[in-house]
């Protein structure tokens, strides 16, 4: 699908698809990194000039931060969903069996976006960096209160430490990213999902 719709009119401003141009921006991030993606690289792939590029999206770093919102609320996104399972376990299941699958997945780079973007930056790209920092402080935030609640409706032991308990899920997915950038299969990363879940702890 084009990302381009040229206008009948000449002399107009070139329109273009906002979500396929933000979907063809998101692939050269996620295959690049921040740093790596050149402006060029952008207006390239997603079929537009420079000037439309600033006009619809700002600069490289607002563009880069709209293309993690719209990576964020993909339907094949797991990490939202996940918190909406009715256990803890399954909460975790739905996490890192949907990391596994998704980062794994061949029909777009592979890898998390946010975790290659963050470990990528450059001092001079310091802002997305933070950004991306905060993004993931508050997904583990939400999963320590989700975990929270499952203590408290006696789904996890009373003694569960949930700010580490999400940590630790937090950092599976985190390596889950990292082998998946590096070539390793779907199998492979479900197996490590797996045996993380085998110690997962257990309702009273």
């Amino acid at each position: 699908m084009s990302a381009v719709s040229c206008t009948a009119a000449v002399g107009r401003p070139r329109a273009f698809d906002m979500q396929t141009a933000l979907e063809k921006a998101l692939d050269v991030f996620w295959t690049k990194g921040y740093d790596g993606a050149s402006l060029s690289d952008l207006t390239s792939a997603m079929g537009i000039n420079k000037p439309s590029l600033y006009s619809a999206f700002g600069n490289k770093e607002q563009l880069f931060l709209k293309a993690i919102e719209f990576y964020e609320n993909r339907p094949c996104s797991f990490f939202k969903p996940a918190l909406e399972q009715p256990t803890a376990y399954q909460v975790a299941e739905t996490m890192l069996i949907g990391a596994a699958k998704n980062m794994s997945d061949a029909s777009h780079p592979q890898g998390c976006v946010m975790v290659q973007g963050a470990l990528a930056c450059s001092e001079a790209a310091s802002g997305v960096k933070e950004v991306l920092t905060q993004r993931r402080q508050k997904s583990e935030e939400d999963l320590r209160e989700r975990l929270e609640l499952a203590i408290a409706q006696k789904d996890l032991p009373s003694d569960t430490d949930a700010a580490a308990l999400s940590r630790y899920l937090c950092t599976v997915i985190n390596g889950i990213a990292i082998q998946a950038s590096s070539g390793a299969t779907e199998a492979q990363l479900v197996e490590v999902a797996n045996m993380a879940l085998a110690s997962f702890p257990k309702g009273e």
